[in-house]
């Protein structure tokens, strides 16, 4: 099974925001509009993650969102879906009342707030890989969570049956490299984070879920086509490009920074839902500065 996960879910995805209206329901139009815009280059979609802000969208809405994917995936790519929470049982009853048919892969990431050890880590995840529907991509983000899933903890995870590989964004190299070394060749070791994409595929990385992918998806493209080849230095071209840009994403908070960008982009609406608010001022200036660098450069 993982072999064939790790030739289904290589090179770029795409963590999917999720477009509001000014009033902030869903905007379906702007997201047929951008599952059309990314379509072309990216290898597989990531639905209700961060940057689909899953965390303030109702059970009903994750399923018409997933009817809208499915139904606009023209190309059947794969399409990985977030489960995301800090109470197992709850996360499993979510998670049943999910639509999943058609879902390659579950990207479940860390427990966040309660910080519980790595033994805690470890039941979480086992627990909800006996009753997932599809298999489990680990996801560890540290700088979200409050608590970095180690190294010994994800190769015990990397062994049981149904949990596939992870989402790695740690920023830690070094743990990067050590999770590859000591995890079958077929444990997709993914990158979180779109700047670190090209040193993490030179490492071993399968590739990225990115989030700049949304707006510049053939830039990805470009990364992962050239690493996975291993032509770093036209990967580097490409990456390179990312650096004028890539702190803005974030510095209001993810996906503030890129729903500003797709705006630019004409793709969607700027509006996020609280507790996150639109993008300021200031934002918008110096993202719109960066992406006419970034399309002229």
């Amino acid at each position: 099974m993982q072999q064939n996960y790790h030739t289904k879910l290589q090179g770029t995805g795409v963590a999917l925001v999720t477009p509001f209206t000014q009033k902030l329901t869903i905007d379906y139009e702007a997201y047929e509009k951008l599952i059309q815009h990314v379509n072309p280059w990216v290898d597989y979609f990531v639905i209700h993650g961060t940057t689909g802000e899953a965390a303030t969208t109702t059970v009903e809405e994750k399923n018409m969102l997933l009817s809208y994917l499915k139904k606009y995936n023209t190309q059947q790519k794969p399409i990985v879906c977030g489960i995301g929470g800090n109470h197992t049982t709850a996360m499993i009853q979510h998670m049943e009342a999910l639509n999943l048919e058609g879902v390659s892969a579950l990207l479940v990431v860390t427990p966040y707030y309660n910080k519980p050890t790595q033994e805690g880590i470890y039941q979480h995840y086992q627990t909800i890989a006996a009753r997932a529907p599809a298999p489990l991509l680990l996801y560890n983000v540290p700088s979200r969570t409050g608590v970095n899933m180690e190294v010994d903890t994800i190769v015990r995870l990397s062994a049981l049956p149904h949990i596939i590989g992870i989402k790695e964004a740690s920023g830690d190299l070094l743990q990067c490299m050590q999770i590859h070394h000591q995890t079958s060749k077929n444990f997709l070791l993914i990158s979180g984070d779109d700047l670190l994409t090209l040193p993490m595929m030179a490492i071993g990385a399968t590739g990225v879920i990115g989030v700049l992918s949304n707006a510049v998806p053939s830039l990805f493209h470009n990364i992962a086509r050239h690493a996975l080849h291993h032509d770093y230095v036209q990967a580097k071209k490409y990456s390179d490009v990312l650096l004028s840009i890539h702190s803005l994403m974030y510095q209001e908070g993810n996906p503030v920074g890129i729903k500003q960008l797709l705006h630019i982009c004409n793709i969607c609406q700027p509006y996020v839902r609280l507790p996150l608010v639109k993008g300021s001022e200031d934002l918008q200036q110096k993202i719109k500065i960066a992406y006419h660098s970034l399309s002229h450069g």
